[in-house]
């Protein structure tokens, strides 16, 4: 009698092909909570350019000149921004229509969809900032 021990080819090929099939449901999910986090950076950082905002009118008593102000509008948030937005490549638009007013606005990483920032403090999705500065 001549047993072998081992694996058929059958067998071989089946294991893979279950192995790839559940590398693909993962990578999916992986790819949509990546997409999902740079959101949430995006949002974070225009938390963080409003906070410099507050900061500069604090100082100055106006918005004008404030998104250029590396003091308290630092470049490296809006590059950050820039980054986490991929393929939408959307600078932050600033606005400041009035000396008491700005606006902040980008579009996410996700999709189309924008977000802004305004004077008042509040984040907004898909929607225009009171400080109608926001294209």
């Amino acid at each position: 009698m001549n047993k072998q021990k081992g694996f058929t080819i059958i067998e071989l090929i089946v294991v893979i092909a279950i192995i790839a099939v559940l590398a693909g449901i993962v990578m999916i999910n992986v790819a949509g909570y990546i997409t999902k986090s740079k959101d949430a950076a995006i949002r974070s950082d225009l938390s963080n350019i409003a906070l410099g905002m507050g900061a500069c009118y604090a100082e100055l008593g106006t918005y004008v000149g404030c998104p250029a102000n590396t003091t308290y509008v630092q470049a490296n948030l809006l590059t950050d921004v820039d980054t986490q937005n991929g393929t939408n490549g959307s600078t932050p638009a600033f606005g400041v229509p009035t000396k008491d007013t700005y606006c902040a606005s980008v579009v996410l990483a996700s999709s189309a969809s924008s977000t802004c920032v305004d004077s008042t403090g509040v984040t907004k999705d898909n929607s225009t900032c009171s400080a109608a500065a926001c294209p």
